[in-house]
């Protein structure tokens, strides 16, 4: 079967015709060697009765009266009065001197086995006959040649050679069909999980998974594939609401610049309804802020967005050198706020811009909460497996209700709905720190505002 031919076929198909191959190589390969034994069993007992018939006809003084004897010996009269056997008497000198029995006449034993030896050798009387001859010295020095038809056992083995065949075609056949149960029952798990992937890329329901009932790796494969309907339903679920949660906050800046622009095309448009210089001047203000608003709004959705399938490799980092540079960033945008860092040693396997932007993202959220004149802390601890970054700020401190809901996507507390930001930020903050392995913390700060802890594993030595 050619390669091309053989990569089409199904997986059930190649495993039934590879089992039914070995099985029937298996039954073939029996048979052979069952026939070869035979065979050479009963030729090496036919030699050794020809061998007992030379030695009893070396005794004899002519081939005619060796034959008697033989004839009589065998106990087989019948039609044949010679019983098949051919006795010949040969001189020292290797001449013939005499030939009784079904032959006219022997050959003279092969070269390499004098007639002191004994041997057997196949004798062909036409094509269909063959005959066995062996060979025996005489007490004159001459040697006598007795030589029997071997029909008996030719037909023995063809008989068995019969039989065999039909055990051997019957072994393949049952061998196909038992091939292809086996294969049918070993790739079941295969088909149920195929027809699982085939309902999921029809109807696009991922939630519907398939029975683990089989063990080793069909087991493993199946329960792998319902892990990975569950992360693809978990993806597909986040990013939905992620659209929706977007939608809603987008509503709100674009209902806002719209009106804006709405009124000042209708002042533009009305020269006796112009805008006095200072509503005009405001209105303009509120706009940039607005388009400010919505960039860093769309920003951090990007950010959001593309950060759940990270694209920047990760590298071997001294975590001090990212939060110090992410402290100086926040310390140039925020000169009301002062900045206290102490910081120790330690090597994390991170990817650096995404780090940054989670410290930088707590320190702009610990500054914007900060009184003017108030003072951020920033601290580092090592321990044995992770290392902790934690930040306090002085500001009023975190809500015990709003504890559990501030890493959440769009979640703005109460007291922060009339400040500026999307409620992105901090669900950015988790999302890096569970990328790496980590988690971030949210709770109140000894002196009463807001502590954030950032835990890191540390990187293998």
């Amino acid at each position: 079967m050619s390669r091309p031919r053989w990569r089409k076929l199904s997986l059930r198909a190649r495993l039934g015709v590879l089992v039914a191959t070995a099985v029937a190589l298996a039954v073939v390969t029996v048979s052979a060697i069952s026939w070869g034994i035979t065979r050479a069993d009963l030729y090496d007992q036919f030699d050794a009765r020809l061998q007992s018939y030379a030695q009893l006809a070396a005794k004899a003084g002519s081939p005619e009266e060796a034959l008697s004897t033989l004839r009589s010996t065998t106990g087989k009269p019948g039609s044949d009065p010679n019983n098949g056997l051919t006795v010949q008497f040969r001189s020292a000198a290797g001449t013939v001197t005499g030939t009784a029995g079904a032959l006219p006449e022997l050959p003279p034993p092969p070269p390499q086995a004098p007639f002191s030896a004994g041997r057997a050798a196949n004798v062909h009387r036409g094509e269909d006959d063959q005959f066995r001859m062996w060979t025996a010295s005489r007490s004159d020095g001459g040697a006598v040649q007795v030589a029997q038809d071997s029909e008996d056992v030719e037909d023995s083995l063809g008989r068995l050679g019969f039989w065999l065949l039909v055990v051997s075609a019957a072994g393949v056949l049952g061998a196909t069909v038992v091939g292809r149960a086996i294969a049918r029952s070993a790739l079941q798990p295969v088909d149920d999980l195929t027809s699982a992937a085939e309902n999921v890329a029809r109807t696009q329901e991922l939630s519907a998974a398939i029975d683990v009932t089989a063990s080793g790796e069909i087991g493993r494969l199946a329960t792998s594939f319902n892990a990975m309907l569950s992360a693809l339903s978990r993806s597909r679920d986040e990013q939905r609401r992620l659209v929706e949660d977007a939608g809603h906050e987008l509503r709100t800046p674009l209902t806002s610049l719209r009106n804006n622009i709405e009124l000042l095309i209708h002042a533009d448009a009305n020269p006796d309804r112009q805008l006095p210089a200072e509503d005009r001047a405001r209105l303009l203000a509120d706009l940039d802020a607005q388009a400010v608003e919505l960039t860093a709004l769309i920003g951090e959705l990007v950010d959001l967005s593309t950060g759940e399938r990270p694209s920047e490799a990760e590298e071997h980092l001294a975590l001090a050198d990212v939060v110090t540079s992410a402290v100086e960033r926040t310390r140039s945008r925020w000169p009301n706020v002062t900045f206290d860092a102490e910081l120790a040693e330690a090597d994390v396997l991170a990817r650096p811009a995404a780090v940054e932007r989670a410290v930088l993202n707590v320190l702009d959220n610990a500054a914007k909460w900060s009184p003017p004149g108030g003072r951020v802390r920033v601290g580092m601890a090592a321990g044995a497996d992770t290392v902790r970054v934690r930040v306090d700020d002085e500001g009023p401190g975190i809500p015990e209700a709003d504890l559990p809901h501030v890493f959440e996507r769009f979640y703005r507390a109460d007291a922060a709905r009339a400040l500026p930001g999307s409620g992105l930020g901090l669900a950015i903050v988790e999302q890096v720190l569970t990328q790496h392995g980590g988690h971030a913390t949210a709770a109140r700060a000894g002196t009463g505002g807001a502590r954030f802890d950032l835990v890191f594993p540390l990187a293998a030595s």
